[in-house]
Order: structure tokens, then C-alpha cells, then sequence
């Protein structure tokens, strides 16, 4: 019986030996045949290939070589940079959770590092661009009419970097795209106030309204959001409010409401409002 037992022992043993080695050589094999592509390739030729590769705007093959080059190196003298290089190519390859990852390594690793507001700064960047396809690229589309919840963390990125860094060198586009963003989120708060007008919701349509007027007191959603106050008022049977709204709006606005910045007068644009998809 213990003669068994130990001839049971040791083909279990045996076993377990030579599942493992098995695992072993396949994942030395997969190893091999990854590195074996840059066997030669010392920090500065991969730097050297990567930036190549993104130049000419190869943004695949440039994470690839950034990857293999910071798992290669990764605790030389520019592995900071490699983390922030490869943070931008997969912002332009498009791939914008891999980018804001990145990022928030690049900035708990480093955080002292004198790159670290471009770490942030990039951050507002990928939200800002997020979700820009072809459409958005080439025809005059309203895109306060579409979620704003990237919008929305592109300004709280940009935000964060004004307040930990305000002598950077990215502050001044920071802030311009800041101002963009909140008309844009101001705008889209308009444009749900008309869609609850046109379904009667009128209380919810004030209370849009009123938002905006207080929230986002120095954007061209303004004047809209004193018109649909007065018609949402005089809906509902309150004569003196709308007249305050009525009020307010011509005190400030005598030539009425100025168009939306994203509204032109160029060809494509009375093209794309003839055709009406955003209405």
C-alpha cells in the first residue's frame, strides 16, 4: 500500500514538472519571438524608430515600439519621456482610454517630474477630442445637441491644470478651449429646454432656463435661455415673471440674440440646417 502510494506521488509530481516546463517553453517561445524582432535595438534606436513612426503619423507602430522600449528600459534616464510619448500616440491613434491611462501613470510615478503639466494638459486634450469622428471634421455640426459627460471632464482637466500649474506653458490654450467648452455645455442646457417646451414641460423648461442664466452667465446661451423663460412663463400663466424675463432680455440684449458661435454663413452650413438633422 505505501509502495502505491509513492508511485502515486511521484506521477503526480512528474506531472506537474512537465505541465510546467511545457508552460515555461511556451511563453520563453512567446517571448522569443517578440524580442528576437528587436534582439539588436539599444534605447536610443527604439526613441530613434518611435518618433519616426509617429512623425509620419504611424501612431500603431509607434506604441509598439514606445511599449517594447519602456518594458526594455524601464527605469532609464528617459523612461518619463517614453511614458508621455506613448501617452500621445494612443491619443492619436485614437484610442483615448489606453491615452488617459497613460497620463495618470505618467502623473503618480512622476509626480514631480517638470513634464507633469503636460500629463494633465494632455488629459483635457483627449477628452476635448474624444468622440470626433469624420462628420464632426469636415461638416458644421452642433455638437451641444450630443452628451456632454466628455465635455464636461475635458473642463474639469483643463481646470485642474490652472490650478496646479498656472505658469505653464499649456494654460493660454487651456483656457481657450475652457471657454469653448462652456459654451458648449451652456448650449446643450438650452437645447433640452426646448425639447421640454416643445413637449409642454414647462416648470422644466424654467428650471433649464434659470441654469443657465445663473451658471453660465457669460456665454451666447443667455439671451436664448431669457427667450424661452418668457415663453415658458407666459405657458404657465405668470404674466409678471415674464415680463421679467422680457425685461432683462431687452436690457441686454437691444439687437437680439446673437447666432451660436458653431452657426455660420458659408455654403455647407445653410446646406446641413436645409437638410435638418440636427433639429
Amino acid at each position: 500500500m505505501r509502495l502505491i502510494l509513492i508511485k502515486f506521488l511521484f506521477i503526480c509530481f512528474l506531472s506537474l514538472t512537465l505541465g510546467g516546463c511545457e508552460t515555461l517553453k511556451e511563453l520563453t517561445a512567446g517571448d522569443t519571438d517578440t524580442t528576437d524582432e528587436y534582439v539588436d535595438w539599444n534605447a536610443e534606436k527604439f526613441r530613434k524608430e518611435a518618433k519616426a513612426a509617429s512623425d509620419s503619423g504611424n501612431y500603431e507602430k509607434a506604441i509598439k515600439l514606445y511599449e517594447a522600449l519602456e518594458a526594455r528600459y524601464p527605469f532609464g534616464e528617459e523612461a518619463a519621456q517614453t511614458q508621455l510619448d506613448v501617452a500621445y500616440a494612443y491619443f492619436k491613434n485614437d484610442d483615448p482610454e489606453a491615452a488617459i491611462a497613460a497620463a495618470d501613470r505618467f502623473i503618480k510615478i512622476n509626480p514631480r517630474s517638470p513634464a507633469v503639466d503636460y500629463a494633465y494638459y494632455l488629459k483635457g486634450l483627449v477628452n476635448y477630442n474624444r468622440g470626433i469622428g469624420f462628420i464632426d471634421r469636415y461638416l458644421p455640426t452642433d455638437t451641444s445637441q450630443r452628451d456632454t459627460s466628455s465635455a464636461r471632464e475635458a473642463y474639469d482637466n483643463f481646470a485642474e491644470l490652472l490650478r496646479r500649474f498656472p505658469d505653464s506653458k499649456y494654460v493660454p490654450d487651456a483656457k481657450q478651449r475652457m471657454i469653448a467648452l462652456n459654451n458648449n455645455l451652456a448650449m446643450h442646457e438650452i437645447h433640452v429646454a426646448r425639447f421640454y417646451m416643445k413637449r409642454k414641460a414647462y416648470i422644466a423648461a424654467v428650471n433649464r432656463a434659470n441654469y443657465v442664466v445663473e451658471k453660465y452667465q457669460r456665454t451666447p446661451a443667455v439671451p436664448y435661455a431669457l427667450q424661452i423663460l418668457k415663453e415658458a412663463y407666459t405657458e404657465l400663466q405668470m404674466p409678471d415673471l415674464a415680463a421679467d424675463a422680457a425685461r432683462i432680455y431687452d436690457l441686454n440684449f437691444p439687437e437680439g440674440s446673437p447666432e451660436p458661435e458653431y452657426r455660420s454663413s458659408t455654403l455647407s452650413q445653410k446646406i446641413w440646417d436645409f437638410i435638418g438633422l440636427e433639429e
